[in-house]
């Protein structure tokens, strides 16, 4: 059974890796391999579907979704751009520091969704090309995605895998590390792109002219919505002292959300058919796949080998993890990855490792950051590039390549100092 279950793994992994067919499909086919072929009971599988990840996940894009609709990501890019004087190359630093912001609670993809639009009419405005705009916010996304528990996907299955580490802990042990990482990649990003971002000062006056109040679609939802997801991120602070996980929280801001808006049936329908249902999927198959490794005992023999290379010494654990998770989340997408890891480090601390914070950490640093060193990185990266491709701006794989990899390293590198500084000296 343990070879069985390694080879559906390996083929689903190698398919999804491949993007020949759609991720979803890979990932529930090799979910449903591993019952069929009674390496799990259907019961056991269930019990390996990581419930609070997918509640959490359900219930952002609810939230996003109804506050999207008020127009608010429109003002506050045009009050950004406007701040920044209609200047070039202000406002390609204010747009990342938005999109970083933006990134730390909403998901990364739903960000970049809003901020695009937004990109490109300013930068047509400007008669700027959009392309070092829109590298650097993908760049931000993944940066800024980073320093909370709801930023990116991997730090949500972390954070519902590690009960200890909280919405709290997240922010104090991962927001300073990818505010510092922020300022690097921006100071960099400025000068590399210096030279390309002029226009004139008609253009700047006419953007000046722009009204960002007509942005705003619903005053009264806008004020409702904001508080409830004023409300939300207030549960997802104080999680651990109210007692609540987090996906209880972020479907209960969800449905208030909902209710607040006037809870009809038109609303209803429309925000459901917004969610990700192919990415919900896409997670339950990934979640019962690697269940597969966990009972025929793979990732355990995995978690020996591992503590075997390293010693089982903590500082060469958790520094092996970070740059690992870093280049293998370059080029294959950081989720099935943190997906497969997150078993392995716990087997580790079944086997005698006893600290494991910075191994966690070095975890979400790796997976998160490494999703910049690619097109295929991270999903947000893919995102990008498509909406671009439509309106005539090709962003290709060597193009980000040049940009993209080496600020990872840079990245990697100060969290890696960071990582060492802070946990293991």
């Amino acid at each position: 059974m343990e070879v069985l279950a390694g080879i559906i793994f390996v083929v689903m992994y190698m398919v999804i890796v491949s993007e020949k067919i759609h991720r979803t499909v890979a990932a529930m086919i090799g979910a449903v391999l591993m019952i069929l072929c009674g390496i799990l009971s259907e019961e056991v599988a269930l019990h390996h579907i990581d419930f609070n990840t997918l509640g959490l996940l359900i219930g952002m894009m609810i939230l996003v979704h109804v506050v999207s609709h008020t127009g608010v990501f429109d003002y506050v890019a045009i009050k950004a751009a406007k701040v920044a004087k209609a200047e070039p190359r202000r406002i390609l630093i204010y747009l990342a520091l938005l999109t970083a912001f933006f990134s730390a609670f909403l998901d990364n993809v739903t960000t970049v969704l809003l901020m695009v639009p937004v990109t490109f009419s300013i930068t047509q405005k400007l008669h700027l090309k959009p392309a070092p705009f829109l590298l650097t916010q993908i760049i931000a996304s993944n940066v800024g995605g980073t320093a909370t528990l709801i930023g990116d996907p991997p730090n949500i299955m972390i954070g519902s895998a590690v009960k200890e580490l909280t919405f709290g802990a997240f922010i104090e042990n991962l927001a300073p590390i990818a505010f510092f990482n922020l300022i690097v990649v921006l100071l960099i990003v400025e000068v590399v792109y210096r030279r390309g971002l002029h226009t004139t000062p008609e253009l700047q006056a006419e953007l000046m002219e722009m009204d960002e109040n007509k942005s705003i679609t619903d005053h009264s939802l806008l004020k409702r919505a904001l508080f409830v997801l004023g409300l939300t991120i207030l549960g997802f602070f104080t999680h651990a002292i109210i007692g609540f996980e987090s996906s209880t929280i972020a479907l209960t801001g969800a449905f208030l959300m909902l209710l607040l808006a006037g809870g009809g049936h038109n609303l209803v329908e429309k925000t459901m058919k917004s969610v990700e249902w192919a990415t919900i999927f896409f997670f339950i198959g990934l979640f019962i796949a690697v269940g597969g490794l966990i009972e025929t005992g793979i990732i355990g023999d995995l978690a020996k080998k591992a503590i075997e290379i390293t010693g089982g010494d903590v500082t060469a654990t958790s520094l092996l993890i970070l740059w690992l998770s870093a280049l293998v989340s370059s080029v294959l997408d950081n989720i099935p990855f943190v997906a497969t890891m997150i078993p392995l480090i716990q087997g580790m601390g079944a086997m005698g490792i006893d600290n494991l914070e910075p191994v966690w950490w070095s975890l979400a640093l790796g997976a998160c950051l490494g999703g910049n060193g690619t097109l295929v990185g991270a999903s947000a990266n893919l995102i990008v590039a498509g909406l671009a491709a439509e309106r005539g701006v090709r962003i290709t794989f060597i193009k980000y390549l040049k940009i993209g990899f080496p600020l990872m390293i840079i990245t990697i590198i100060i969290s890696t100092v960071y990582v060492y500084l802070r946990y293991l000296m």
